[in-house]
């Protein structure tokens, strides 16, 4: 069952990433929340790394293919990113704004592995970043104002990638954080596919209101 529920969210999870690599080049964007990208190339990439130095398991294998589908990821935010923010954002302040993001994301990791050890910090970290991903995909989703760069496809994928291993870390070892964790991810990657299939079938309601003409009338005196 171990071994299933981690082959089960490792290929949900290379599913999401080869969707969002080909949705990244095919709209000119990027289609992971840049704050999760970060925390995820961070995970991946000193987890990755780690798991190379002991007994070698299907996960670290895993861990490493996610890392290097992330970095492409990381070269459509880049390429693509600065677009989706305001004209002032100027290219020397995007690229400093991305470093200090991404930064911060292998910070935060090695933070959980000082606190919680290798173990520990792996889990924690890698659930509570899920939750925030869940969160920020419905943030995107309400930014763009519709579901360019996003489908059905990572939502499901996603979705499915965090409840195998909450089942397999939090239910069946009984760690009862871990677990609710997992399912107020669940909670808000279920939302999140509900918004972004009413969005397929109703673009228009998830579109940007028309400018409003906004005239100053002068009072009498």
């Amino acid at each position: 069952m171990n071994l299933f529920l981690t082959i089960v969210s490792g290929l949900a999870w290379t599913i999401v990433y080869i969707e969002a690599i080909r949705l990244g080049f095919r709209y000119r964007t990027y289609a992971i929340p840049v704050a999760a990208l970060g925390l995820n190339l961070a995970w991946e990439t000193i987890y990755g790394i780690h798991g190379l130095t002991g007994t070698i398991s299907a996960q670290s294998i895993i861990n490493l293919v996610w890392a290097a589908a992330d970095a492409v990821i990381v070269f459509t935010f880049l390429r693509f990113g600065r677009r989706e923010l305001p004209p002032f954002v100027t290219r020397p302040l995007f690229v400093g704004w991305a470093l200090v993001v991404f930064g911060i994301s292998f910070a935060v990791q090695a933070l959980f592995i000082g606190e919680f050890g290798w173990d520990g910090g792996a889990r924690y970290s890698a659930f509570l970043q899920n939750l925030l991903m869940s969160g920020l995909f419905i943030a995107m989703l309400v930014a763009r104002r519709g579901v360019r760069g996003q489908s059905l496809v990572i939502a499901v994928a996603k979705w499915l990638g965090t409840l195998a291993p909450t089942i397999l870390f939090g239910a069946l070892a009984g760690r009862p954080f871990i677990l609710w964790i997992g399912l107020l991810c669940s909670v808000l990657d279920l939302i999140y596919l509900g918004l972004l299939w009413a969005a397929k079938r109703n673009p228009v309601a998830f579109a940007a209101p028309p400018e409003v003409d906004v005239q100053v009338v002068a009072r009498p005196a």
